[in-house]
């Protein structure tokens, strides 16, 4: 059975049913004995048998430094319920890969997880194939990992961390379901039956979670928990979430704990139980879970402890003090002298009570004399006067220490307070604020630089001066105290104004003793015995609080902050702030008992509430956690986190493995807002989406230990998580539905938030309707609790959707959609497979709406819509009355909506059947229904019908077949279908290919995100022309490629269920996923019929093997036979897509080894050396082939290409040799006549291609000279008439062959000038007329190939004959070779140093850089300076023939051309240097400068992406032979592939899906360029393929 085959068939969803008892364990491991830690069965797992299921990977592609993208810094992973595997996932070649080893704090060997103890597995070193390290995952809790990997100097470098949170396995008691709701009379709001407990665990993922917020002490004691637990449980909440249970302090508090290690005696059956109530509390847990499937998170609280802690006498280093922390001095005294003036105002006959603004005047004048009073400006300054005495006696009594700092010599006050101020070390405690007059500099060091100022002077003058020195010093220290006592004098007397003035405040009364002026920020510990051992600076404590906008990572109690003295601090008055400094050996008691804390929480308890989280010290929060993990592995942790910053949250959810953030239904301001925030934190996946179903693959996962089978796996790629939400209706300290929009809101938005994918959270009071919000610190009174006969407020409906909402999770219902309009908003959720779901239609209730509103019917395409039950709120605030011992909600009535006055409708239009939903003429605000949906039409296996078959379906294509179906470019597509071009998307534009490639460029960047609001998605609901396209093009071109009938049938068919079967709605998913199974089978097809060195190359050779298929197809307009079509290969897309300008010789040449020989398409490269070498004449092969109808012979460079590529041939091809007997018909008689194509003189002789090749050299060596045929105008409209005339000749003293004139291009660098405004009409801008480099090259590789075929007997000609000094005679291959070999160096080699200039053929006058080759050896005297340009055309040579240069040499000049003209594409065609350098093409210029009009500048510096391929070859070899890859080959294959990394991702991102021809400098965007370039993806292929032969050897 294919593994494809049984992983659909192992993931093919089934009825939606509760899992059976201990589906929370894995399974167990075949050994005696059994794991130790959860880690431990991984191992087992993954090295134990397998029943052949597949295994979930998740694989998470990391940068190129070995980091995480931005957007993948955080990654969430889902309960470890069964094994998984998360993969990392680096490109071969990145910078990390070299010496590479990832480390991760996750215990991948077993055993218990260390905080950075870090493991670590060696990343395989392998260039060829990507890089992937397999962590097996069966432990719930949060990891880092990072890479430390070698850079190219040798030096270790640590990458930068990533996160990845893998969330608990929650397992909870099972219970009977809801769903599917049957229609019986009572209907589920009178459902008593469902929802009961059963004896059997059930394992719920985060989103599955129910919570309800209660305050412990409102419900009594523990024995009467009871009906408070069937409550909830009734309610369907499967877990409480306790306030803290711990004492209180005297504030009554929850949150102001005063015994971390003992519960609230006040709550236990046993107050005075030795164990301070553990063990009841423990026990009445666990009968929450047991009896009715509660579980238990609480909070821990780490930030404080009550004010009244008795420890803290014991520990006051627990605490902030100006002990500890001397910064907090001043703000004490400023504190006491306000709690004293609190205590005089009766004396002062100030006002005590504050009743008008004048009273606030009377007191905020006290306040400042008082402030004034404390003299804390001396907290800030240098004492002048003891200072200058001091520094009179030191210079009297010679103890002056000499001034070694900058020179003060005459300088004034001003200036010597500068150097004072910025010389480190000099002043002692400056700007510390820890004591009076602590600011100071050393009376002895005053003395020395006072000294060394004014040596002259009288010790009692330069002690004067020094006071002056001083005086200037305090000059911005009184101007910052002044500031800050500005801040806490405006800080106090506003927040007097609010707390007892203002009508919106609470109106605090009179001001005495217990009240005082200001909120107390300072605790004051008792003298005692207790305390005596304290210094008394110990004893005033701070108190935390909080702070608007301050940033969570600096605490605002330690130095510098200054925010106890400013009074910024919104204090709570009842909680010390603990001090637990850097690390355990800062406050080792606090440490251990805050530990002991939370590890008894741990063992009670399922999770943790982190109260006040951004509060709280990254560093405690981790140690609290990992404490508190290693008690419970599976401990959940949910906190409420104020950060103000999305990147601020996702720190610390990564840093301290938060599972949930808690986020509020309430913060939405309206219903627009309210739909963003369900949106945001509760859709989950939108509704079709398509990232599983499209990106997911199944694979082979072999043994992660050595040891064990491999096994099938679906691999299903990371794209980054948001933190996952907690999202409640209300927190339980936040305000009432009636407070922030009205009561019966309850009801709706209850209703929605049960519809998120998001754990859910509540409190009793809003379930119950409170009116308004409680006092958690005051409030005594008890929670009223109802049953199952009288459930209170909208318990009956959070009854069903609770219960809904956790069956919704567990049984995958993960797409939803929101839909926001008016005042109501519609959920719908669904579930991917089966396509079932529930929608949820609510009007929301907020302030100032009334009555029906308006909305459209709600309508769902081809989708069954039916109903399950609807209620209104009706509430009567008026009669509620507060009682004193009871909290009780508002009265209320919850109304049934009966199914009789719910109207469906029934319809079609141009989508198909529909069914709609019109809501109630009587609907108020506050009202809701809630209706079943099935897409019933649609195949639960649609996903895996859509996938099956579709490797059959192509993998009969050829390569021509498959370029129809993947590429096709505007112009070829024209061509093929007579008219019918690229696809054209409203609101996106045109595709870049007519076949699948097209497509999948916007498909891959919609599925990355699900964003279905692409305009692709809109056109595809809007219709199904997209579908039609693609099946009409097949069908059209089935004549001239018949084998496409397979694919269309098979598209055909899928696209015709998703026609009949699909809402359009969904229509985008469906299209995508078959656009994407057609690209993979066809993609698939591709590489299968291509070279083992593609077949097991990465994806970048994929993706450029693909590229030969790209520019290789049938193009009638283009064929290389004149009498019937045959496919050729373009130069580039879209200018060189069809007719006459699609195939060039010299273009081919370049491209063919590259795309077809490295590729294995020997068929088609010896296609185009047969067609080519059929219109040889002159001794030279067309550049333009016109399908040889009428070819022009303009190219000096083609036949040695030609020549080299059949050389390739013959290597790489098995059985290569014969094709140099294949008999090829001449296009032209052998006197080189012009004739017709169809002429009877045309192909009337024949020769072999060993003939064509003995040609070629023949008449180069005799010389070539004709003028070209028809030259003028209807031939090339830009040439100047001596442009035409064609000469080539070799010079037999050097063995180099010469040619061209000022007027013609006769290489690759062939820009012909073209602006007459500018002057460079009928001039090249590169003429390179003479010995161009790379032609000398290719000439000594043919000739030493040959030679070496007639020393094996193989060829049967002796050489060339010749006049050589005046004689005829034969030149033997091997003469002519080592006359080339003998000539080379010393004739395009620039030495390095000067003195060897002698040696060499140069003119010294023109060098402009050494230790280079010349670009052509002699051009005309009067241009002699272009031979010694520097240009990207030597690295050619390198490679045909490596023999020519010396290695030293050779590394030199290349370590030239890379930091001179290596770009991060292409190789620039000039040197920057150089006057004659414009980097910038623009063949629309149409101005007067002539470097750069109408493109003159085509080759004078951009950057041209196929020499990159040269270059990179010759620097693999010369490197390894003469350069740092001579000790350590490793480093210069890592350096090239690191240089890929840019063609990778330009591949990746671009629609073209190639390499383009040029890019303008620095790598920008040339709007002129092809887009995808043949030679530009073939020498890539070149190199990628030298690099895959190192690897193998």
């Amino acid at each position: 059975m294919p593994i494809a085959d049984k992983i659909s068939a192992a993931l093919k969803p089934g009825h939606i049913s509760l899992p059976a008892p201990g589906i929370g364990k894995a399974p167990s491991a075949k050994t005696p004995k059994a794991p130790k830690t959860p880690q431990d069965e991984a191992i087992a797992f993954f090295t134990g048998e397998h029943a052949g299921e597949p295994v979930q990977v998740y694989e998470l592609w990391l940068e190129d430094d070995g980091g995480p993208a931005h957007s993948k810094s955080y990654i969430r992973l889902p309960p470890p319920i069964k094994p998984y595997v998360l993969r990392f996932s680096i490109h071969p070649g990145t910078a990390c890969a070299r010496n590479g080893v990832l480390k991760s704090d996750f215990p991948v060997d077993g055993g218990a997880f260390e905080r950075a103890v870090w493991k670590e597995r060696i990343l395989p070193s392998d260039v060829s194939k990507p890089i992937h390290v397999d962590l097996p995952i069966s432990a719930p809790g949060a990891f880092a990992y990072f890479i430390e990997h070698d850079d190219l100097s040798g030096r270790r470098i640590t990458g930068r961390k990533g996160y990845f949170n893998v969330d608990p396995i929650i397992t909870l008691p099972a219970r009977t379901p809801f769903a599917p709701f049957t229609q019986t009379p009572i209907g589920p709001l009178h459902d008593g039956a469902s929802g009961a407990i059963l004896d059997k665990t059930a394992a719920l993922t985060l989103d599955g979670l129910a919570i309800l917020s209660v305050i412990a002490k409102w419900q009594g004691k523990i024995d009467e928990w009871g009906a408070h637990y069937a409550e909830a449980s009734r309610r369907g909440y499967n877990m409480i979430h306790y306030t803290p249970l711990q004492p209180r302090g005297s504030s009554g508090s929850p949150y102001s704990i005063k015994d971390q290690l003992a519960y609230d005696p006040t709550l236990l059956t046993d107050a005075k139980a030795a164990d301070g109530g553990v063990e009841q509390i423990e026990s009445t847990v666990k009968a929450a879970r047991e009896k009715f499937g509660l579980g238990g998170v609480t909070d821990v609280v780490l930030n404080h402890t009550a004010y009244d802690s008795p420890w803290l006498e014991e520990h006051p280093e627990a605490g902030y003090s100006p002990h500890n922390a001397p910064h907090l001095a001043p703000a004490v005294e400023l504190e006491d002298a306000l709690l004293e003036l609190t205590a005089k105002l009766p004396s002062l006959r100030a006002p005590t009570t504050i009743k008008s603004s004048a009273d606030l005047d009377t007191i905020a004048s006290l306040i400042r004399r008082a402030i004034s009073d404390v003299k804390l400006w001396e907290y800030y300054v240098f004492d002048v006067q003891t200072s200058v005495k001091d520094v009179a006696r030191a210079l009297d009594s010679g103890s002056a220490k000499a001034w070694a700092g900058a020179d003060v010599t005459g300088k004034s006050a001003d200036e010597i307070a500068i150097t004072v101020k910025n010389t480190s070390g000099v002043i002692q405690n400056y700007q510390a604020y820890s004591a009076r007059y602590g600011t100071k500099v050393d009376a002895d060091v005053a003395a020395g630089i006072i000294k060394a100022a004014y040596p002259n002077e009288s010790s009692e003058s330069q002690a004067g001066k020094w006071g002056k020195v001083l005086d200037v010093l305090n000059v911005d220290l009184y101007r910052e105290c002044n500031e800050d006592i500005d801040a806490a004098q405006d800080g106090i007397i506003g927040r007097l104004k609010f707390n007892r003035l203002e009508e919106h405040g609470p109106k605090l009364g009179e001001i005495n003793k217990t009240n005082p002026l200001v909120e107390p920020y300072f605790t004051r510990l008792p003298k005692n015995e207790k305390t005596a051992e304290f210094p008394a600076s110990a004893l005033a404590l701070a108190n935390n609080g909080w702070m608007w906008a301050a940033d969570p990572l600096k605490n605002f109690a330690e130095y510098p902050s200054k925010a106890y003295l400013r009074r910024q601090v919104i204090v709570w008055g009842d909680c010390v702030k603990l001090r637990y400094g850097k690390g355990r050996s800062d406050n080792p008691w606090l440490w251990d008992h805050m530990t002991k804390y939370a590890e008894l929480l741990a063992g009670t308890f399922d999770g943790f509430r982190l109260d006040n989280c951004h509060s709280t010290p990254l560093h405690v929060g981790v140690h609290i956690i990992d404490a508190g993990r290693r008690v419970n592995p599976n401990l959940y942790v949910m906190a409420e986190l104020f950060t103000g910053s999305e990147e601020m949250d996702l720190k610390f959810v990564r840093e301290l493995g938060i599972n949930s953030l808690v986020r509020e239904a309430y913060n939405g301001h309206d219903n627009k807002d309210f739909a963003r925030l369900l949106y945001r934190f509760g859709v989950g996946k939108p509704i079709g989406s398509m990232d599983e179903a499209c990106l997911s693959s199944t694979e082979e996962l072999p043994a992660l230990y050595g040891k064990g089978p491999s096994r099938p796996c679906v691999v299903i790629p990371l794209s980054g998580s948001a933190p996952h939400a907690v999202f409640y209706d209300v927190t339980h300290d936040n305000e009432t539905p009636l407070d922030k929009r009205t009561a019966e809101d309850a009801l709706s938005t209850g209703a929605l938030v049960t519809f998120t994918r998001a754990a859910l959270g509540s409190n009793k009071g809003f379930d119950d309707l409170y009116p308004k919000l409680l006092n958690l610190v005051t409030d005594t009174r008890k929670y009223e609790v109802s049953d199952d006969k009288d459930e209170k407020g909208i318990g009956r409906v959070k009854r069903v959707l609770n219960h809904l909402h956790t069956e919704m999770m567990f049984g995958g219902y993960e797409e939803g959609h929101v839909h926001e309009e008016g005042q109501y908003i519609a959920f719908h959720r669904v579930h991917p497979k089966t396509h079932q779901g529930y929608l949820l239609v609510a009007h929301t209730a907020f302030k100032g709406f009334s009555g029906r509103g308006w909305i459209k019917p709600v309508k769902l395409s081809r989708t069954k819509i039916s109903y399950i039950f609807g209620a209104s709120l009706k509430t009567r605030a008026s009669e509620w009355k507060d009682d004193p011992t009871t909290h009780r909600g508002i009265p209320a009535t919850l109304e049934e909506i009966d199914s009789s006055k719910v109207e469906i409708r029934s319809g079609s239009d141009e989508s198909g059947v529909y069914q709609e939903i019109v809501v109630p003429e009587t609907f108020e605000p506050g009202s809701i229904m809630v209706f079943a949906t099935d897409m019933d039409e649609m195949s639960t296996d649609l996903d895996d019908m859509i996938k099956r078959g579709a490797n059959a379906a192509f993998d009969s294509l050829d390569l021509v077949d498959l370029n129809a179906v993947l590429f096709r470019a505007d112009g070829e597509e024209r061509d093929a279908t007579g008219g019918d071009g690229v696809y054209t998307i409203p609101g996106y534009g045109s595709l870049a290919y007519c076949g699948l490639e097209g497509w999948m460029h916007p498909l891959r960047q919609i599925t990355k995100t699900n964003d279905l609001g692409h305009s692709l998605c809109a056109h595809l609901r809007n219709g199904t022309w997209a579908l039609d396209y693609v099946l009409n093009r097949l069908e059209k071109q089935t004549g001239d490629l018949p084998r496409l009938a397979k694919p269309h049938a098979w598209l055909k068919e899928r696209f015709d269920l998703i026609k009949t079967t699909v809402p359009s709605f969904m229509r985008p998913k469906y299209f995508a996923l078959v656009i994407y199974e057609a690209y993979k089978a066809a993609r698939r097809a591709v590489v299968e019929q291509s070279s083992d060195f593609v077949l097991t190359g990465h994806s970048l050779t994929h993706d450029l093997a693909l590229c030969s298929v790209q520019m290789y197809g049938l193009v009638k307009s283009a064929s290389i036979d004149p009498g019937r079509p045959k496919p050729s290969l373009a130069a580039g897309l879209p200018h060189f897509a069809a007719g006459w300008a699609r195939c060039w010789g010299r273009d081919v040449f370049i491209s063919l080894r590259g795309l077809f020989l490295t590729t294995g398409n020997f068929h088609a490269a010896r296609e185009h050396i047969l067609a080519f070498g059929s219109t040889l004449k002159h001794g030279l092969i067309p550049n333009l082939l016109d399908s040889t109808r009428n070819p022009r012979y303009n190219s000096r460079d083609s036949p040695w290409w030609m020549i080299q590529n059949i050389q390739d041939y013959t290597k790489m091809c098995p059985g290569g040799l014969a094709i140099l007997d294949d008999t090829i018909k001449r296009r032209f008689p052998a006197d080189d006549t012009w004739v017709a194509w169809d002429s009877p003189r045309a192909y009337e002789w024949s020769v072999t291609v060993a003939k064509l090749i003995q040609e070629i050299l023949q008449r180069h060596a005799e010389g070539i000279e004709f003028r070209e045929y028809n030259a003028g105008p209807n031939l090339d409209m830009d040439m100047r008439d001596e442009g035409f005339n064609q000469k080539i000749w070799t010079d037999w003293k050097t063995g180099f062959i010469y040619g061209g004139n000022r007027f013609n291009c006769g290489s690759w660098m062939d820009k012909m000038g073209s602006s007459e405004k500018a002057g460079n009409k009928g001039l090249p801008a590169t003429p390179r007329d003479g010995a161009p480099i790379e032609i000398t090259a290719l000439l000594k590789s043919t000739l030493t190939w040959i030679d070496g075929l007639k020393k094996e007997g193989k060829w049967k000609f002796d050489g060339v004959q010749a006049v050589v000094d005046g004689k005829k005679r034969l030149v033997t291959y091997k003469e002519w070779a080592d006359l080339i070999q003998a000539s080379f160096e010393k004739h395009y080699y620039v030495p390095s140093d000067p003195s060897l200039d002698g040696e060499f053929a140069i003119n010294p006058a023109l060098v402009n850089r050494r230790g280079i080759y010349k670009d052509v050896y002699g051009t005309p005297k009067d241009r002699e300076f272009s031979d010694y340009q520097l240009r990207c055309n030597f690295t050619l040579p390198m490679i045909v023939a490596p023999e020519l240069f010396t290695p030293e040499r050779a590394i030199g000049a290349l370590k030239i051309a890379d930091a001179v003209l290596r770009g991060p594409l292409g190789m620039k065609t000039l040197d920057p240097a150089d006057q004659q350098y414009r980097g910038d093409y623009d063949n629309s210029n149409d101005g007067t400068d002539q470097a750069v009009a109408k493109g003159w500048n085509y080759h004078q510096g951009p950057e041209w992406v196929f020499p990159m391929g040269w270059f990179l070859m010759a620097y693999l070899k010369f490197d390894r032979l003469a350069g740092e890859g001579l000790q350590d080959p490793s480093k210069t294959i890592h350096y090239i592939s690191n240089i890929l990394l840019r063609h990778r991702e330009h591949v990746e991102r671009d629609p073209w899906r190639g390499l383009p021809e040029l890019t303008n400098s620095n790598g920008a965007y040339c709007r002129d360029s092809c887009e995808t370039q043949a030679w530009s993806a073939s020498t890539i292929l070149d190199l990628l393929e030298e690099i895959h032969k190192i690897g193998q050897a």
